[in-house]
């Protein structure tokens, strides 16, 4: 789960991590009251989305399409400058190059007070889960592309592997501090910032925290201008007040999220190709198989190993929500789910959804041959496969080739 910048920021000072004065806004009328408030000369008007890249994106009108801005944090000298840039930013679209070309409508703000910096820095935690350690990456390169860094200037790129039982050392991050070229007073300052992050990360199962900048005032003291957090959803029963009070449905996909509500897994990908799958591995399978025949994947659905007649019919409704799925493919392997359950479940997916694009089910395991039957016995337009090479062959051949 992501969380917005003005949430992040919100955990950051409980942890006793050294954030700036801000105001999180939904109006024009509450960002210019914040401007008030804050009492600060210079501020950052920041819109608030789920992606990176805000600084260098572009603002568009949602409905026109019309330029409206460049840029979706803006620093602002003045009330009417506050005003301009907030009317600018909310209920616009932002595209960034995280969010694609369909961009997000901002429909929050984050007005924050400005400092004097002397330098800006990059610094994130993450869980590296092929070296079962967590890791702590820090560059002097930060406010820019960090990827083009670790990619063009990759020595600036610092990293130190933590181990979990150990927890972070006093040793680590002083080498990390002077790694950055802190000195003194400032490397004091990063240290215990640090052992509050890292802290924070653990107790709150972290997946990442990202800060872009993090940057040392003019008086050496480190602050992070920047939050982004995101959360393990696996923890939801020991995080269950911060899923419940930071979670902004409005940002998720919502196939998504009603897929999660009735139990599936599912992710919306780019393709044409609808999935429908039991099993992740098997999932993962299908669409390698389904790209090596030509086509495009349009998601990854796991509708487990107990689904049954209804959860079938909901799997097939969240396929057919997405707009370019030209075609689906079931690849069903039966164990604990009966092959015969899932044919009857396709049948009644298909009556009920009205479903109007070709569909290629291939079943295997738990009485596969009685589900065929059920499904050949059908005067339904369903073309059945033996193998999981010949459903995505068919499939892609029924939508007309790949896209």
């Amino acid at each position: 789960m992501n969380i917005h910048e003005y949430q992040g920021k919100q955990l950051f000072k409980e942890a006793g991590v050294k954030v700036l004065e801000g105001i999180h806004c939904t109006t024009v009328e509450q960002a210019n009251e914040a401007y008030k408030t804050l009492n600060s000369k210079v501020v950052a008007v920041k819109s608030q989305i789920h992606a990176g890249g805000r600084g260098k994106g572009t603002m568009y009108h949602p409905e026109s399409g019309e330029l409206v801005m460049e840029g979706g944090v803006k620093i602002a000298f003045s009330a009417d400058e506050v005003n301009t840039y907030a009317t600018n930013i909310l209920g616009n679209n932002l595209v960034t190059i995280q969010t694609g070309a369909e961009g997000k409508i901002v429909n929050n703000l984050y007005v924050e007070a400005g400092c004097a910096i002397a330098h800006e820095y990059y610094l994130a935690i993450l869980v590296d889960r092929e070296e079962k350690s967590i890791l702590i990456m820090a560059s002097t390169e930060g406010g820019v592309d960090i990827e083009e860094v670790a990619e063009n200037t990759p020595e600036l790129l610092h990293k130190v592997w933590i181990d979990p039982s150990a927890g972070l050392l006093g040793f680590q991050a002083r080498n990390l501090a002077a790694k950055l070229g802190l000195g003194k007073m400032a490397g004091r300052s990063f240290q215990k910032m640090l052992f509050s992050l890292y802290q924070m990360f653990t107790a709150r199962d972290c997946a990442m925290v990202e800060i872009n900048p993090l940057v040392r005032s003019e008086d050496d003291e480190i602050i992070a201008l920047d939050a982004k957090v995101s959360f393990d959803e696996n923890a939801f029963f020991r995080q269950k007040q911060v899923f419940e009070d930071m979670r902004d449905l409005s940002e998720e996909e919502p196939t998504e999220v009603l897929a999660k509500e009735t139990g599936l897994s599912y992710v919306k990908l780019d393709g044409n190709i609808g999935c429908l799958v039991n099993g992740a591995g098997l999932a993962m399978a299908t669409m390698d198989v389904t790209k090596l025949y030509g086509g495009e994947p349009a998601n990854f659905l796991d509708v487990g190993g107990g689904a049954d007649e209804e959860q079938v019919k909901t799997a097939f409704s969240i396929i057919l929500k997405d707009p370019n799925v030209k075609g689906i493919l079931v690849n069903i392997f039966g164990g604990i789910m009966r092959c015969d359950i899932i044919a009857k479940g396709v049948i009644a997916a298909t009556k009920a959804l009205e479903l109007d694009v070709p569909l290629v089910v291939r079943l295997s395991g738990t009485n596969f041959e009685e589900g065929r039957a059920i499904l050949s016995s059908s005067d339904l337009n369903i073309h059945s496969a033996e193998t999981l090479a010949e459903g995505a062959q068919k499939i892609v051949e029924l939508i007309g080739g790949g896209q």
